[in-house]
């Protein structure tokens, strides 16, 4: 089976604002690729929103999306984090967090009135993201000496790979992304001596 070298995501963050009862729901929807940009983001959510109630959140991280999680945040069980992750899922995206911060109006909308609010400011934060189209890529970093330096930076340029964390000493090493398509071809061009590692 082919691989599929694409996916879906968002170019940049955008917000989403639904208001029940008082109740207002503000959705935060930011481009990510680790759980570590997810926990930073939260970090600054919650300074941000220090007097808010809640800040439920759902992602889903990674080409095929295999990483995901989603989080009530004290609402009731399946009312906040299940419905944003379903807005994601129903849009096909990944490397997406959505964060929805609710203040509370002191009447309380039960769990359906709850779903529906998480998922309708979700929706509203996705709909004004601008999509983006992404390369999936196999991170590589690569380790040759000196003399191998121009049979691998022909292959480099001759396949059009970034090349980044470069260091030209005695061991020579670099850090590229092949598209999954390419991954194969990359491999067997590179010079024999060449050390090749998969970084995540």
């Amino acid at each position: 089976m082919e691989q599929k070298d694409t996916y879906k995501s968002i170019k940049a963050p955008s917000e989403g604002l639904f208001k029940d009862n008082g109740s207002r729901f503000i959705a935060g929807a930011y481009p990510v690729e680790t759980e570590e940009e997810i926990r930073s983001i939260l970090d600054g959510l919650r300074r941000q929103y220090h007097d808010a109630r809640h800040h439920c959140y759902a992602y889903r991280l990674g080409y095929q999306g295999l990483i995901f999680r989603a989080n009530d945040d004290g609402e009731p069980s399946g009312s906040a984090g299940r419905p944003i992750l379903g807005q994601i899922d129903a849009r096909g995206l990944s490397d997406v967090l959505v964060v929805v911060t609710r203040y509370f109006g002191g009447i309380k909308l039960g769990i359906p009135g709850l779903i529906r609010a998480y998922k309708t400011s979700t929706a509203d934060a996705l709909d004004k993201a601008e999509p983006l189209v992404k390369t999936a890529c196999r991170h590589f970093r690569l380790r040759f000496d000196y003399l191998d330096m121009n049979g691998v930076m022909r292959v480099l340029k001759d396949m059009d790979l970034p090349q980044r964390a470069q260091d030209f000493g005695q061991q020579c090493s670099l850090e590229t992304d092949v598209p999954l398509s390419q991954a194969d071809a990359f491999r067997e061009r590179l010079p024999d001596a060449c050390n090749l590692e998969e970084i995540h």
